[in-house]
């Protein structure tokens, strides 16, 4: 019972192992060529990684020796801030103290002005002080003037 069409299926058995078999190894070259390009592709991501943290570990040594220049620039504003206040606390109280002295001048001069108070330029002595006990009559006031305020 041997027919040629039992020949001929024999024949399309083979083909298509044959077929099978190509179909295998190009499915198993497709398979080795993903893996290799999975690897290849990982391999690229681990570098691309290290890449990035080599970058934020050089970024943040920057920012530290840049935070460390910064606080030294603060302590020194810092300082000088103080030592600034502790100037302007002096001019205060100098300011006051002269405020005072001016305040005082000017009711002494008030004081002469009210009551008339006049003294001759011939009583004045050498050093520029007037002798009272030298009045006999006095027609010129005292006044203040600016030089008498810086000592």
């Amino acid at each position: 019972m041997s027919s040629p069409s039992g020949a001929s299926s024999g024949s399309v058995s083979l083909q298509n192992s044959g077929s099978e078999g190509d179909l295998q190894h190009v499915m198993d070259q497709r398979k080795r060529k993903r893996m290799l390009s999975n690897r290849e592709s990982a391999r690229r991501s681990r570098m691309r990684k290290k890449q990035h943290l080599d970058d934020l570990i050089a970024q943040a040594g920057q920012l530290k020796k840049e935070n460390g220049q910064i606080m030294t620039s603060i302590g020194t504003t810092s300082h000088l801030h103080q030592s600034i206040e502790a100037e302007n606390a002096i001019l205060r109280a100098q300011m006051g103290e002269l405020s005072n002295r001016l305040q005082s001048l000017n009711e002494i001069i008030d004081y002469v002005n009210s009551s008339n108070y006049l003294f001759d330029e011939t009583q004045i002595n050498d050093c520029g002080f007037m002798n009272p006990w030298n009045s006999v009559s006095m027609n010129q006031p005292i006044r203040a003037s600016a030089d008498m305020l810086m000592y």
